[in-house]
């Protein structure tokens, strides 16, 4: 099992950017594909990006393609999200996920969870 600790979110003005983290402990890091996740009030919780063990393959959800950035850094067991140029639409709470295997972007895919970070961009 892994254990999965979000970091980073806050409060930014439209256009502004915010790193998020992940850190991982417990079982080996680079076993697992590795997500970013969110659900806004009222929303089911939708797929932002996912990235493989190895860091090579990075899918992206349209609405965030272009500003958003996904990475690992498997020595430290943390995987990291940066997002540039922030709308309103992107606050929500934001939750990291892991599963075995291959990546995918259906969450309900995922056996492990973060608590979840709130990410709030005001107009």
């Amino acid at each position: 099992q892994v254990q999965l600790v979000e970091s980073g979110g806050g409060l930014v003005q439209a256009g502004g950017s915010l790193t998020l983290s992940c850190a991982a402990s417990g079982d080996t890091f680079s076993n697992y594909a590795m997500g970013w996740f969110r659900q806004a009030p009222g929303k089911e919780r939708e797929f932002v990006a996912v990235i493989s063990q190895s860091g090579d393959d990075t899918p992206y959800a349209d609405s965030v393609k272009g500003r958003f950035t996904i990475s690992r850094d498997n020595a430290k067991k943390t995987m990291y999200l940066q997002m540039n140029n922030l709308k309103p639409e992107d606050t929500a709470v934001y939750y990291c996920a892991a599963k075995l295997l291959l990546a995918t972007t259906w969450p309900i895919k995922y056996n492990f969870w973060g608590q979840g970070t709130q990410v709030t961009v005001s107009s």
